[in-house]
């Protein structure tokens, strides 16, 4: 199960922590934005290429420090077909270097056009036979709120394709509550989501005891991570808000089962966005992400 190759990566690096690969273009270096306008302009080309080559430097300085990366589809969609393609060319190059590639793309509808999302990033597209794999990423970030329908597909390529994903439970972001808090019987609907996430990953068990149907549960509510992570003991925790968004390590520490194991913790604007912090040189970008990189791998291992 991919929830077992996650957990090697974590267990040989030593380190709970995914890198977020969230480029804003604002957080390229101007020197590497210059660069590519020259040769492309201004463009959705020059932006998108500007992207890669930040995105490559990242991956070369933090690839044997951390064991997984998330790039957020938005921020290559952003740029249209260049920056899809750049995103493709991203994963492909994380592949390659041996770190673990978790997509976020929060997909979810029903019926075929499940089918078709969760063949579009977790199996293989069917062309008059062929069978064919369209992105070659390990996991993705699902959204449960249009019901089970909307989930069994990606279920069942993680099961077929050794695929896993993380189900929405409680998001890091401030509004989260407007829905996810409410009261739905005697429990919140983020406990109803996380009893339905314990019954859709029973079927994807990997050795290790852990689940490849995990949940998403914010830094920034500590108290829900300690009430969720009772619920799910077998799923894998992907925990966003960590850094600038205010999250800590001890935010994160209830996320974690008393083996060391059950959560991987995601870093983005903290480690892409290092280097505006101190006395670094903006050349100095990607020793400046694994700078912090190594440090959120000592303070997350300070409280395991």
């Amino acid at each position: 199960m991919s929830v077992d190759q996650l957990i090697q990566k974590i267990k040989e690096k030593q380190n709970p922590s995914v890198a977020g690969l969230d480029p804003q273009i604002s957080y390229v270096p101007a020197y590497m934005r210059e660069r590519a306008y020259r040769e492309y302009g201004k463009t959705l080309k020059g932006a998108a290429e500007a992207v890669w080559e930040f995105n490559k430097g990242l991956i070369d300085a933090l690839y044997d420090v951390v064991p997984a990366v998330k790039p957020q589809s938005a921020f290559y969609e952003l740029y249209g077909l260049p920056g899809e393609e750049v995103l493709h060319r991203t994963i492909r190059y994380a592949k390659e270097k041996g770190l673990y590639v978790i997509l976020d793309v929060k997909r979810n509808d029903i019926g075929s056009t499940a089918q078709a999302y969760s063949a579009a990033y977790l199996g293989k597209v069917d062309i008059d036979g062929e069978q064919v794999e369209a992105c070659p990423v390990d996991s993705v970030t699902v959204n449960p709120y249009l019901g089970t329908d909307g989930i069994l597909p990606f279920v069942q390529d993680c099961k077929t394709y050794g695929k896993s994903m993380f189900t929405l439970v409680k998001t890091s972001n401030p509004s989260s509550g407007e829905l996810q808090d409410l009261l739905l019987g005697d429990a919140r609907i983020y406990e109803k989501v996380a009893e339905l996430v314990c019954k859709w990953g029973a079927e994807c068990m990997g050795e290790s005891g852990y689940s490849s149907v995990g949940a998403v549960v914010g830094a920034t509510y500590p108290e829900q991570a300690k009430t969720l992570r009772k619920l799910m003991p077998k799923a894998y925790f992907l925990v966003p808000g960590y850094g600038a968004q205010g999250g800590n390590a001890q935010d994160v520490k209830n996320s974690f089962n008393d083996d060391g194991l059950g959560a991987i913790v995601n870093s983005s604007r903290g480690i892409m966005c290092a280097y505006k912090k101190g006395d670094w040189k903006e050349e100095a970008f990607a020793e400046a992400a694994r700078a912090e990189a190594i440090r959120m791998k000592e303070e997350l291992n300070s409280i395991l």
